[in-house]
């Protein structure tokens, strides 16, 4: 029963993933300044949607870990895959922003990388997570889940720096350009380009809920092999 959801949900969300490329490649028309090179907003845009929304997953995985790690030791290893899984697809997620952001900017403006604000807070929180998905796979010992939650915690700090750094551009100039959405009194899509980016906002929030959640499930299996090989070391 469980492989018959996963393949539908599969199924579905490769559906979802072509239809969004259909609607952002043949049916939403060019960019009235931009032309062709908007159409790589609807991927961009997406991923970074998807990115913060799974650093807060694995924000509050690594919240419920550190509350529950002494009462309910069960529970808090549950909340350490989410912690673990969110990370891991937050950060795939954000490569792909950090890819075709300068790919983007190569063409519109002129450059493959500036120093501004929503540049250079996106590539800090890659690499605080980075850092923490390292610190995961290689120390060791029985403190390494909370000192990792402890970094989460901390590297979840730059996701609302990173979302405001392009909405004070008077005080904090940036070559990135205002937000599309809620940007101001000129911000906004057109109905004919909306559809097209509801459709892969949908697409790619479905696909990193898939991964997320095959993570999760991988994680937790390797967590219970852990156990019994630490129970069976005892026993011996």
């Amino acid at each position: 029963m469980k492989k018959l959801l996963i393949g539908v949900s599969v199924l579905l969300t490769l559906a979802l993933m072509a239809w969004g490329y259909y609607q952002a490649i043949y049916v939403a028309p060019n960019d009235a300044r931009q032309g062709e090179l908007f159409r790589i907003f609807y991927y961009h845009v997406p991923s970074a949607s998807v990115a913060f929304a799974f650093f807060a997953v694995s924000l509050v995985g690594s919240i419920g870990y550190l509350a529950s790690r002494h009462a309910h030791a069960g529970r808090a290893q549950m909340f350490d895959a989410w912690a673990l899984a969110g990370a891991e697809v937050g950060v795939v997620f954000c490569t792909v922003v950090l890819i075709t952001g300068p790919i983007w900017g190569r063409r519109a403006w002129g450059m493959w990388w500036t120093w501004d604000a929503r540049l250079t807070t996106t590539l800090v929180l890659w690499l605080i997570y980075v850092s923490y998905l390292l610190l995961r796979r290689f120390a060791a010992g029985p403190q390494m889940q909370t000192v990792a939650a402890v970094l989460n915690i901390f590297g979840a700090l730059d996701v609302p720096i990173v979302y405001f750094s392009t909405h004070f551009q008077k005080v904090i100039p940036t070559q990135h350009p205002a937000p599309v959405f809620g940007g101001g009194a000129d911000s906004g899509m057109a109905p004919s380009m909306l559809g097209a980016f509801l459709w892969n906002m949908l697409a790619w929030f479905a696909w990193g809920v898939l991964i997320l959640v095959l993570r999760y499930r991988v994680e937790r299996q390797q967590q219970k092999i852990a156990a019994a090989e630490a129970q069976r070391a005892l026993e011996a």
